[in-house]
């Protein structure tokens, strides 16, 4: 495989067409080398349209939905990130090239782990990995973004309380096959704005918080 072709035809043909336009997310993308990141056994697939698993019940986003979250989030160099969901590292590289420090919580240890060796390998040193289960909130601190990796049937409040003032959280939430990619900027102390920005299917949070359900 042409690692550098097969780049670029990813960033032109897949990223491109879904309205990514942001230079900064771009140049990323070529920097961050994503088939570090990916599992031996799925290397082919490193450019590919296409979620990729990681085991665990865990997979990486398609490269497009990436960007977009990225995109979405429009980091500053100043700002601190709190990502639910280490899963390999890649998401989690890509935010700390833009942003000044990132603490990545993931449930199951041994991704974090592997998303350790990934980063160590990338040479990517701002990014504080913490295991445990952030499904509904982690910690007290209050951050200029979030992202969650895995979709939610409903967003847990405490993530938005998180937020500063101006902070942005990118979440996918709802039911498969019908979820929709949100971002919620924290405007003031009171009050929050909700985008809808795309519809999209992703795997799950572990132990997200349930809605009460209708039962016959």
């Amino acid at each position: 495989m042409n690692l550098e072709q097969a780049r670029f035809n990813m960033i032109e043909q897949q990223i491109r067409p879904w309205d990514v336009l942001d230079a900064r997310v771009l140049d990323m993308l070529k920097q961050v080398r994503r088939e570090q990141f990916v599992p031996v056994a799925s290397k082919a697939l490193a450019f590919v349209d296409t979620e990729i698993s990681l085991g665990h019940g865990a997979s990486m986003w398609s490269p497009k939905l990436e960007a977009r979250a990225l995109q979405a989030l429009s980091l500053k160099a100043t700002d601190s990130v709190l990502e639910v969901g280490s899963g390999s590292g890649y998401v989690t590289a890509l935010l700390a090239k833009m942003a000044r420090q990132v603490t990545s919580v993931e449930i199951d240890a041994e991704l974090s782990a592997g998303a350790a060796r990934n980063l160590a390998t990338a040479h990517i040193e701002n990014v504080t990995l913490q295991v445990g289960d952030g499904a509904r909130q982690w910690g007290e601190s209050e951050y200029d973004a979030i992202v969650l990796t895995g979709s939610v049937p409903m967003l847990p409040e405490a993530y938005k309380n998180q937020l500063k003032v101006g902070g942005r959280l990118f979440v996918v939430v709802g039911d498969a096959p019908a979820m929709q990619a949100q971002l919620i900027t924290r405007v003031t102390p009171e009050l929050f704005e909700t985008t809808t920005l795309f519809e999209t299917d992703v795997a799950p949070l572990k132990n997200a918080l349930q809605p009460r359900r209708f039962v016959f």
